[in-house]
């Protein structure tokens, strides 16, 4: 399966994943061509080769004619509805401004209905989306992580007025994943990029095991001091799920105790663990001849093996094989009152 991991280092923003996706490996002549399925007139698309901080990266700019930036989230989903674009596109750019205008009714207390956006209504911004979504669809992405965001810091300045870094949406939607800031007093992470990898994303965290067969780097428009201003989206697939432990080699140990004195068996059971066994225990048993015993079990890493078994030898944890024989052993009957005892000499 096709895996997509964002390394969100400097924040990730709608316009740097689409540079990221085009620095992977997307082709722009594609992304024009599927995103006039939208149907919405007035838009240019261009992507350039940048520098951030000397790292090389795809800078995407969509110009627009369009001046109109609040538009209701159902005005949104109606364009959607109404595009030629491909449904699986379709339906991951309606997922991800959904989950917006959720966030967007949280913060302001009103029903999702009610929601109108303002810089994500613009159609620069249904651009970025939509044409990060038809990046996805072309490099045959189908599962998605994402690393700790830095949100950066102080403030800034959108529709209604000077607000703290993380902006409120961006906040909610970034709400139980893992995110820090490194002190850049800059708004890193944005709406629109904190939707994204909210929407799509199963993990937070470490990149998880793949194999990675493009990386790219989608550039910010602000120049940092210190770091370079990029998103990384590293592609490949993602390596078969395996639980820890399962593939480590075990050794066990085991023998017949015949005349150990029980409260050794404590006093070994620790020292077994502390010697790096994984599992101690003791089992009753009858042999032959109708004798009781103990059966001893330690299983332990293969590497660990030789360690826990010259434990094991050293406190005769082991089963010496002696010739046996039978032989005839003279004895006398006495009597006692009415009963007969045979004592043997």
């Amino acid at each position: 399966m096709k895996l997509a991991y964002f390394d969100c280092f400097s924040g990730i923003s709608g316009d740097m994943t689409l540079g990221a996706l085009v620095d992977a490996g997307c082709d722009v002549e594609h992304l024009r061509s599927e995103l006039g399925g939208l149907q919405v007139p007035g838009w240019e698309l261009c992507a350039e080769k940048v520098w951030k901080n000397g790292m090389a990266a795809t800078y995407v700019m969509v110009n627009t004619e369009d001046r109109t930036k609040h538009r209701s989230l159902s005005a949104i989903l109606e364009v959607l509805q109404k595009s030629q674009l491909a449904p699986e596109v379709r339906h991951r750019a309606a997922e991800i401004f959904v989950k917006l205008g959720e966030a967007e009714a949280r913060v302001h207390d009103v029903p999702v209905e009610k929601i109108h956006f303002h810089e994500v209504g613009a159609v620069d911004a249904i651009v970025d989306i939509v044409g990060a979504c038809i990046g996805f669809h072309a490099l045959g992405v189908e599962k998605f992580a994402c690393s700790a965001l830095n949100v950066g810091g102080g403030t800034v300045k959108m529709a209604h007025g000077v607000l703290p870094i993380p902006a409120p949406a961006t906040a909610n939607l970034l709400q139980g994943k893992p995110t820090y800031s490194n002190g850049v007093q800059r708004e890193l992470v944005t709406p629109t990029g904190a939707a994204i990898v909210a929407t799509l994303c199963d993990a937070f965290g470490p990149q998880p095991p793949m194999s990675v067969t493009a990386i790219g780097y989608g550039a910010g428009t602000a120049d940092l001091e210190g770091q370079p201003n990029v998103v990384r989206i590293m592609i490949g697939e993602a390596a078969e799920k395996t639980v820890g432990g399962f593939d480590e080699e075990v050794a066990v140990i085991e023998a017949n105790l015949d005349d150990m004195n029980p409260q050794i068996y404590g006093y070994f059971l620790e020292r077994a663990l502390a010697a790096g066994a994984l599992d101690v225990y003791t089992t009753p048993v009858q042999k032959k001849s109708s004798w009781h015993a103990a059966h001893g079990f330690v299983q332990a890493a293969r590497y660990q093996c030789v360690d826990v078994a010259d434990l094991c030898r050293n406190h005769y944890l082991w089963r010496a094989h002696v010739p046996r024989a039978t032989q005839d052993a003279p004895t006398r009957v006495c009597k006692r009152g009415h009963e007969f005892w045979r004592c043997a000499h």
